[in-house]
């Protein structure tokens, strides 16, 4: 099987990481990989916020958190590395662009050796006004969404299982 297509169908959520530190070079690629997503008109409307700084991690946590309906204490699960994943809100494909960044960015995690998972609840994050500090620290001016969060780290467990895929599920038409 093709090498890129293998990293698609083994690469899983992960939900436990190692507190160990990842070097700055792994992360920018990963970073990389993301900045070259497809975006609709090439606008490239999406920003990235790494972040490795413990405490701005826990703060992002603890907020993200305060909307998550199972109220986890991490939803982040660990992860030492968050990236925060922003689009220009008027750009009319902003969420898809943004999905595709953080679609890259956690194939190329896997393809490193990096667990990762996509979290939800960074519209509702960076529209808090604590949220929305964050964004004017870094000098993050203008109307941004927030589309998801990629966490990234070294996987304290392995996900192993690939669950079959659901039937019925491609419809053809042919000539």
């Amino acid at each position: 099987m093709n090498e890129f297509i293998n990293t698609i169908i083994t690469r899983r959520s992960c939900k436990k990481y190692k507190s160990d530190s990842i070097s700055s070079d792994i992360i920018e690629q990963i970073i990389e990989a993301g900045l070259f997503a497809a975006s609709g008109l090439n606008k490239q409307s999406p920003i990235i916020i790494a972040v490795s700084d413990k405490n701005v991690r826990d703060k992002l946590s603890k907020l993200n958190s305060k909307y998550d309906p199972m109220k986890r204490d991490d939803p982040f699960y660990g992860a030492p590395v968050v990236l925060a994943i922003l689009a220009d809100k008027s750009v009319s494909t902003a969420v898809y662009d943004g999905s595709l960044v953080i679609g890259n960015m956690m194939l190329a995690a896997h393809s490193l050796g990096i667990g990762n998972c996509w979290i939800h609840r960074a519209k509702e994050v960076f529209e808090d006004k604590e949220g929305k500090k964050i964004l004017k620290t870094l000098g993050i001016n203008g109307e941004y969404e927030g589309i998801g969060f990629c966490v990234i780290g070294y996987p304290a467990i392995e996900a192993s299982n690939i669950i079959p895929r659901k039937p019925n599920r491609v419809y053809r038409i042919h000539n």
